[in-house]
């Protein structure tokens, strides 16, 4: 707070007020902050009440932002209704040289610029006006959100180096990588900034960006903007949500610790008992490879500009659901065969020179080849609201899938042959699915099903006895 009063002149991205509290006017002057903050390259905007404008001494201020609401809503979430593309304002108290101040913190616009009422705003001088307003200050501030990267952002900055390597794990950066670490603290930042985990800032600070925070941070509640990004796991006693086993909150980064992660999801999976000759034998429900790539991906390709979301892998005693914010930017049923895109794309590339994913554009197909294997109901892509959710099932008969399960095995089924320059048949599909060969009428009529669909077709129609390929092939 200090460091902000100290501003030798009032920046666009900076506000001071009195004790003007009217709702409008702060819902004006968060869009207008916001915005101004996005053009700076700053990482937040800020307004402040019980400061004098001019001389910006503290005077205090009566204003409390827990109590003041609008109609019968809290000023704070009447604020989220107000603001799209719904940035978390934060509000807190502060006492400076005697004098109780208020200080409003919201998210610099990164996609969008942050508009209250639907008009956005921006400070131009000292004054709030509408952004529409000044043709060359918009086409500034969307030069910027063009080439925005949530990555980049400062997530901590101007502090020491010993604070920087305090709040990094950077030594499962280097093991991650197959490195040494150094052993001199300028070697390892200097390392760190030339992976873009860290930044310098004045006076020989350092800042810290999102991606190291959110890769190798020992303690993500360190960052208040990247908590609610923490990995939560949650086991279940039965098939539905009404008994909870187990709650794990993560709280390290991802890759740090993803290790841990996956070995504590694998110790909450249930397993099959396997009676060999001598001895019983506990063997996974679940192909590891496909528990790893899809938390993986949860974690790659979510959408960090989702404030308040993080990824959620749920347990329950027939399937495992992983979610993660954000809409996919390839459509579900096409993840098989198209290479990944993902909004974080130096997130991505440093995952998997850490070895935590799979190669580009290899995931997802090893996940459904390995769930092919293991004679499992296929997995389930989709959307829902703003979310993407895999859901990977437990051991089923064939008896036991329903229709939708049987067309999407063959469906998947025809896209991986497809990928290896082969197809769909009576026969593979028979095998895919654990079905005796006097079965075949059985899985005829899955075929035809898919086909009437549109999802398969015949590869040669020419030549029925070719088999199949995928529709869009």
């Amino acid at each position: 707070m200090r460091d902000l009063l100290a501003e030798d002149v009032e920046q666009p991205w900076l506000e001071f007020k009195d004790s003007n509290s009217a709702a409008d006017l702060i819902g004006r002057t968060l869009s207008a902050v916001s915005n101004s903050a996005a053009i700076a390259g700053k990482p937040a905007g800020y307004v402040i009440w019980g400061v004098a404008d001019v001389l910006r001494a503290p005077i205090g201020t009566n204003f409390v932002p827990g109590k003041k609401k609008i109609g019968n809503q809290p000023l704070e979430i009447w604020l989220t209704q107000k603001l799209d593309p719904n940035p978390v304002a934060r509000f807190a108290e502060v006492q400076i040289d005697g004098r109780r101040l208020v200080m409003a913190e919201i998210p610099a616009a990164s996609t969008s610029p942050i508009k209250f009422e639907g008009v956005a705003y921006v400070r131009v001088g000292s004054s709030t006006t509408r952004l529409a307003s000044h043709p060359a200050v918009e086409a500034q501030l969307w030069s910027k959100l063009q080439s925005f990267m949530w990555e980049s952002i400062v997530a901590v900055e101007f502090l020491t180096l010993g604070e920087v390597l305090e709040l990094l794990d950077y030594k499962s950066f280097f093991e991650r990588l197959g490195l040494p670490a150094p052993e001199d603290k300028q070697r390892i930042i200097e390392r760190l900034a030339a992976d873009k985990l860290v930044s310098k800032d004045a006076g020989g600070r350092w800042n810290i960006l999102n991606l190291g925070a959110i890769l190798i941070a020992h303690d993500l509640k360190s960052f208040s903007r990247l908590s609610r990004k923490a990995v939560r796991v949650i086991q279940y006693a039965g098939e539905d949500k009404l008994e909870t086993l187990r709650r794990i909150d993560g709280r390290r980064g991802y890759a740090s610790g993803f290790e841990g992660l996956v070995r504590s999801i694998n110790a909450s999976l249930p397993k099959n008992e396997f009676i060999g000759e001598a001895f019983r034998e506990e063997r996974p429900m679940y192909p590891p490879i496909a528990i790893r790539e899809t938390v993986a991906n949860a974690l790659i390709h979510q959408d960090m500009t989702i404030s308040g979301a993080g990824p959620l892998i749920e347990i329950f005693e027939d399937r495992v659901e992983i979610t993660n914010p954000g809409e996919p930017l390839v459509l579900p049923e096409r993840m098989i065969d198209f290479p990944p895109r993902s909004r974080n794309e130096a997130l991505a590339a440093l995952m998997r020179r850490m070895k935590i994913c799979e190669e580009q554009g290899s995931g997802v197909d090893k996940v459904i080849r390995a769930v092919e294997m293991f004679q499992l109901p296929p997995p389930d892509f989709r959307t829902f609201g703003n979310n993407m959710k895999v859901t990977l099932f437990g051991h089923r008969s064939f008896s036991e899938m329903d229709a939708e399960e049987r067309i999407r095995a063959a469906y998947q089924h025809a896209v991986l042959r497809y990928l290896v320059n082969q197809r769909l048949t009576n026969s593979s599909l028979r095998q895919r699915l654990g079905i005796a060969a006097r079965n075949a009428a059985q899985v005829t009529r899955i075929i035809n099903d898919a086909r009437d669909r549109g999802l398969i077709k015949l590869a040669d129609p020419s030549a029925p006895r070719a088999g199949y390929i995928p529709g869009w092939a």
